[in-house]
């Protein structure tokens, strides 16, 4: 690669990785990129492929445990050129913020939970601007108001956990640029956010970057979002540098299989497929380009399946339900009025039938899934699963139900108790539901069932940390289905999973439904995911179901204006599909 003027910053040949066990594993192995002045590059790979070590390694942040082997991170910011990683800590201190600055992904655990927003922005413009107390606290509130923020006086003094999360991640942007930096690396910045407030965050970014005249590294695992800000992508794995180019060229010629794969196991857009390709197809067989349009659904097919749930049982009927939650004020916890979460719904869903649930954060989907598991009771209404109204009976009798009604939750780290190994974990349910004469039999059972989801027997007595996140989600798959359930909740159940790993769940759950005759309701904030797995479509905002309808026209004739901004605000990305 060779220098220019134009660049801002130039990795040369970086190799680092990490000692375990006496060896030396390589992580990034001689990676070669540079970021212009003025440009956004978006640095594009799975879980694992290095982008958040490499963009670590241009701020000094790395692990202590880290190993440098060798390369350079040049940094034309100030007067002269800098190797950054031969700077010591003090000079590192002087440009990170004010020269290089960084929005990490998880907003939560990014601020400082017990110090008020707006004084951890005023901290850096202390820090690293000289301002006094009131000259930090006037530029924070203009900055927050730079980011859109509303109330920005009110949020300078509310604490992290009461703002929203796409508000969170606006206070890490005006912290990030509120020294006005000339590199501004964004790792994973929009991950697992609303579509909407995606939408807004990658605008707002490319306005400041505008008007700023700043470099941004954008790193992403979704093509779909990096479409929307970069001039020019890289696309890493495993640590190498595999394809990089205009944005436009990636996406209408992309060269790498691998680059092939990640573009296409998005769901599409125009058209239904029988199953999502995933990156594993184009990485085994370079001519899996051309087989694409096999995978299409056929009009015909289409409506003969629909036709097919129409005429099944229902299986599940909600009624009027409700689930409302006090607010409460005062010393004596005086009621002053209700959050209503699920205000009045009704609808029915077939035996076999996929029923899509969508909106945004804090519309009520978590809740109305609960409410129906009775996980959560209901305020009024009625939930009827099989003719049986669920919300009159008490725990003991809803014992029997629990068996054939299950959950597959958003987060599988937190749902898994990380004492017990994963064999266990599976196992736990069986042993309540006395299904299998004895031990050996439900290890026989749960070994099966593992293999089913697509994991191994020899990672029965593994535990939950030593699995990646697609992983812990097919042991989440595994436990539910244990227990042969046969109606299951997917809630947010592939949300903050890489595109290529969401794509192989989404499949391994379509496969088991058709097995199985599964009726799934599938929770989601992502509509092109909905679309793609379900058979009718339900919109909730603010407790309340605005449209329904059959999933693909749904999306493609949104009626209710809300409808109509959730479609409008997915990342689309336009490329060549056979």
């Amino acid at each position: 690669m060779t220098q220019s003027n134009n660049n801002l910053l130039l990795i040369k040949d970086l190799s680092l990785g990490f000692k375990s066990e006496g060896k030396y594993k390589e992580v990034l192995k001689k990676l070669n990129i540079n970021i212009r002045k003025g440009e956004c590059l978006g640095v594009v790979g799975e879980s694992g492929s290095g982008k958040s070590l490499t963009s670590l390694s241009t701020i000094g942040l790395l692990p202590n445990n880290a190993i440098i082997k060798g390369g350079q991170i040049n940094f034309y910011g100030r007067d002269s050129e800098e190797d950054i990683l031969q700077m010591k800590e003090r000079e590192l201190q002087k440009i990170r913020g004010s020269e290089i600055a960084m929005i990490f992904q998880e907003p939560m655990t990014s601020l400082n939970p017990v110090i008020k927003c707006g004084e951890q922005v005023a901290e850096a413009l202390r820090l690293h601007m000289g301002l006094n107390k009131k000259e930090a606290k006037e530029e924070t509130i203009r900055w927050f108001e730079e980011v859109k923020l509303p109330r920005p006086e009110s949020i300078y003094d509310s604490y992290p956990h009461q703002i929203s999360g796409g508000q969170k991640q606006r206070v890490m942007i005006a912290m990030a640029i509120c020294c006005k930096p000339k590199l501004l690396i964004a790792d994973e910045p929009t991950t697992a956010l609303d579509v909407t407030v995606q939408k807004d965050i990658l605008s707002l970014i490319k306005e400041l970057q505008k008007k700023l005249d700043m470099s941004v590294i954008f790193i992403t695992h979704d093509l779909g979002v990096v479409a929307q800000i970069a001039d020019r992508i890289v696309v890493l794995k495993n640590g190498e540098l595999l394809e990089e180019g205009v944005a436009k060229n990636i996406f209408t010629q992309p060269q790498h299989p691998y680059t092939k794969g990640l573009i296409a196991c998005r769901p599409p857009e125009d058209h239904r497929l029988i199953k999502l390709p995933t990156v594993s197809d184009f990485m085994n067989d370079p001519s899996f380009e051309s087989k694409l349009s096999s995978l299409k659904v056929g009009q015909s097919e289409r409506v003969a399946s629909l036709e097919k749930i129409n005429r099944a049982d229902t299986i599940l009927k909600v009624s009027d339900l409700k689930t409302y939650y006090p607010i409460q004020k005062g010393v004596f916890r005086k009621t002053v009025g209700y959050v209503k979460a699920v205000d009045n719904v009704s609808f029915e869903v077939k035996e076999g039938e996929t029923l899509g649930l969508v909106g945004e954060s804090g519309c009520g989907k978590t809740t109305l899934g609960r409410t129906i598991l009775q996980l959560i009771k209901a305020s009024s209404g009625s939930v009827y699963y099989k003719g049986n109204e669920l919300c009159k009976l008490d725990e003991n009798a809803m014992r029997p139900f629990r068996r054939d009604m299950q959950i597959i939750f958003q987060d599988p780290y937190s749902s898994l108790n990380p004492r017990m190994t994963i064999g266990e974990i599976i196992r736990e349910p069986m042993e309540v539901h006395k299904i299998g004469s004895d031990s050996k039999e439900r290890k026989e059972r749960v070994i099966d069932l593992m293999e089913t989801v697509g994991l191994t027997a020899d990672q029965y007595s593994r535990y939950p940390h030593e699995f990646s996140g697609g992983q812990r989600q097919r042991v989440c798959i595994a436990r539910a289905i244990g227990l042969s359930p046969k109606f299951i909740i997917c809630d947010e159940s592939v949300s903050a999973l890489d595109v290529s790993v969401q794509a192989q769940v989404l499949n391994l759950l379509n496969e088991l439904k058709s097995k199985h005759n599964f009726t799934y309701i599938f929770i989601s904030h992502d509509l092109s995911v909905i679309k793609y797995m379900s058979d009718r479509v339900m919109v909730m905002k603010e407790g309340k179901i605005v449209e329904e309808g059959e999933a693909d026209q749904l999306y493609h004739s949104p009626k209710d204006p809300y409808t109509q901004m959730l479609v409008d605000s997915i990342p689309k990305i336009h490329y060549l599909r056979a």
